[in-house]
C-alpha cells in the first residue's frame, strides 16, 4: 500500500483548576470556536466542542504524528494564554493539569457528539466527579480518589 491511513479519535476532557465554576456563558461563547481554531492550526479536528462552568469536552481527531499528550497540551497551553490575553476580568481562569482522554470508534462519534452538546442537560443531574469516574470505570481504569481530584 502506497499510503497510510490512521483514524485516531479520541474524548478529551479536563477539567478548571480546583474544578472552579468560571467558565461563563459568554466565556464559553467565545472558547469553544477559539479551542476548535488551536486543533485545526495543529492539524487536528475539533469534531464538536463543549461543557459547562467547570470542565470541556472535545472530540478530537488527531494526526498519526502527533500523540494525544502533546495535542492536549497544544489545546490546553494556547487556550489558556489566549483567555488570560484577551478577557483581563478571567485571569482567574485556570485548566487543571490532568485530563482524560478516552479513545472512541468511528461507530461512536454521533453519540459522543449527541453526549457532548447535551453537556448543560448532562449536568443538571450528574457532577462532574460523577461522569468522570464513569468514563474511567468504562475504560478500565481505577479510580483513587486521592489521586483523581488532587
Amino acid at each position: 500500500m502506497a499510503h497510510s491511513y490512521v483514524s485516531s479519535l479520541y474524548h478529551v476532557v479536563f477539567s478548571t483548576k480546583d474544578r472552579e465554576r468560571t467558565l461563563t456563558a459568554d466565556l464559553r461563547e467565545r472558547l469553544w470556536p477559539y479551542l476548535g481554531g488551536i486543533a485545526r492550526k495543529n492539524r487536528m479536528k475539533a469534531l464538536v466542542v463543549g461543557g459547562v462552568e467547570d470542565h470541556v469536552h472535545l472530540l478530537l481527531s488527531t494526526p498519526s504524528t502527533l500523540d494525544i499528550a502533546k495535542a492536549v497540551q497544544l489545546v490546553k497551553g494556547a487556550s489558556s494564554t489566549w483567555i488570560h490575553e484577551e478577557f483581563p476580568e478571567y485571569q482567574h481562569v485556570y485548566w487543571r493539569e490532568g485530563y482524560g482522554a478516552f479513545s472512541i470508534g468511528v461507530s461512536q462519534v454521533d453519540d459522543t457528539v449527541r453526549y457532548i452538546e447535551q453537556q448543560e442537560e448532562h449536568h443538571r443531574q450528574a457532577t462532574f466527579q460523577d461522569e468522570f469516574r464513569a468514563f474511567l470505570k468504562r475504560h478500565g481504569f481505577e479510580c483513587d480518589e486521592r489521586y483523581v481530584w488532587g
